[in-house]
């Protein structure tokens, strides 16, 4: 495994491959990585030639008073786990490097960006449109592999991908939990014994949920309300939206139906936790 820091060596490097007819997997992380991560990095193995895994704690999708500078970080940690997956790149730019003095420059994929998450993190997916993007031109990826954990992410990054006719195809893999149903997250190190008990309240209400709509339950109010009932009864919880919507439009569904995204964000303490499931 080679670690590159700079654009023009990862860019030589993308040149030497597509001279080679080589198809390029892509993983863009923000580190402390965990199986979820590894998840994506087996994906784009089997799928393509060579492997790409970045390592970049993004600045400009954290707001003034989140966790940027507090984000767990630990790049020997995850240089050890990659080098075992026997990718061939871990690309670690510093922030100098993604955005020199005088950056001028950002992506919004309006409407999609401004609702669940994007309601209480005004300015993240700017961010994340962003340096993706950028990072995608660096790269030149013919696969990227994104977790369907960050549902909303997912959905904008491909929308963006089709919009700027994008030679990638965005891939989404499944949810990878804990053995207790958390769903897995950089973040979940936050979590002091009591509060990662709490947070177990967001992966039972899915599961409440798909059980009631297994069952034949269609009325959305009824599903939504019993999972807001059984998250407010965990006293360490603070819902910040648990909502029903389109996939495309990230619009509320009146009602539901096969397809729809059933998304929550809980603060746990301090920490905030999202999970979703697709019907």
């Amino acid at each position: 495994m080679k670690v590159i820091k700079s654009i023009p060596a990862l860019k030589s490097a993308v040149r030497r491959w597509k001279s080679k007819n080589k198809t390029i997997g892509f993983v863009p992380t923000m580190g402390y990585l965990h199986e979820g991560h590894l998840s994506l990095v087996r994906a784009s193995k089997k799928k393509a030639d060579v492997t790409v895994v970045s390592i970049f704690v993004n600045p400009t999708q954290f707001g003034p008073k989140e966790d940027f500078k507090t984000y767990p970080r630990d790049f020997e940690r995850d240089a050890g786990l990659l080098e075992k997956e026997g990718i061939a790149v871990l690309f670690y730019p510093d922030a100098e490097e993604m955005y020199p003095g005088g950056y001028k420059t950002y992506v919004e994929v309006h409407d999609l960006q401004d609702k669940l998450c994007g309601r209480s993190r005004p300015g993240h997916f700017r961010g994340v449109s962003t340096v993706v993007l950028k990072l995608f031109n660096i790269v030149r990826p013919d696969y990227a592999f994104f977790g369907q954990k960050d549902a909303q992410q997912a959905i904008i990054l491909r929308r963006m991908a089709r919009d700027l006719d994008l030679d990638v195809r965005v891939e989404v893999m499944p949810i990878v939990r804990e053995a207790d149903g958390l769903a897995m997250s950089s973040r979940n190190t936050y979590l002091g014994p009591d509060e990662r008990k709490a947070g177990l309240s967001l992966s039972r209400s899915l599961r409440q949920a798909k059980m009631r709509i297994d069952a034949g339950e269609r009325r959305l109010a009824v599903i939504l309300s019993a999972m807001k009932e059984m998250i407010a009864a965990e006293p360490l919880a603070r819902i910040d939206y648990i909502e029903a919507v389109d996939m495309d439009t990230l619009e509320p569904v009146k009602e539901i139906s096969e397809g729809t995204l059933i998304a929550l964000a809980v603060f746990i303490g301090k920490t905030r936790l999202i999970d979703n499931m697709i019907v």
